[in-house]
């Protein structure tokens, strides 16, 4: 599973190149999420998608294509936490939690996922039965959204639909 936001230049373009590289292996990919910024640093609303993908890539495949849409994306990273025109993550590679990682390069799960409403609502919306590896065990992806503050969970606001493949929302352009 991947995540993708992005809070500068044309946010929708960013997102819908996100959803033509994963091409065939997209099984479905959320609706587009305005989100606050995560991090302290003042900066615009960011729009955020997550997407299930299936396909030969194994975990640093998927790493590989994330640096790259970012690359082609003119991504700076100047400011941790701070405004970008595309921030694509591994949030999980395989659905039972199997796949583990604790490399510098590419931690699995990703090490803050259970903690951020903008990834963890919009993966609900394509996978309501989803499970993520926490420090506990698998948890509901449900359930960690209920541990989280209903503020932050509320403020996580679907502006455009998702689909599952083999449709496309309309906004992947």
């Amino acid at each position: 599973m991947l995540s993708a936001g992005s809070n500068m230049g044309d946010t929708v373009a960013h997102l819908s190149a996100v959803v033509r590289a994963v091409g065939g292996e997209l099984v479905a990919v959320s609706g587009v999420y305005a989100t606050p910024p995560w991090g302290g640093v003042e900066q615009a609303d960011f729009h955020n998608i997550t997407l299930i993908a299936d396909g030969p890539r194994d975990a640093p495949g998927w790493l590989e294509l994330c640096r790259e849409l970012e690359r082609d994306a003119d991504r700076v990273r100047d400011i941790r936490w701070g405004p970008r025109t595309l921030d694509v993550d591994v949030i999980t590679v395989d659905d039972r939690g199997v796949v583990l990682s604790d490399d510098p390069e590419l931690t699995l799960p990703h090490p803050r996922a259970a903690e951020r409403a903008f990834v963890l609502v919009p993966w609900l919306e394509i996978e309501p039965g989803a499970r993520l590896w926490t420090a506990g065990g698998p948890r509901p992806i449900a359930e960690l959204i209920a541990a989280l503050p209903r503020e932050e969970v509320a403020a996580v606001t679907r502006i455009l639909p998702g689909a599952a493949v083999p449709s496309l929302p309309d906004w992947v352009r």
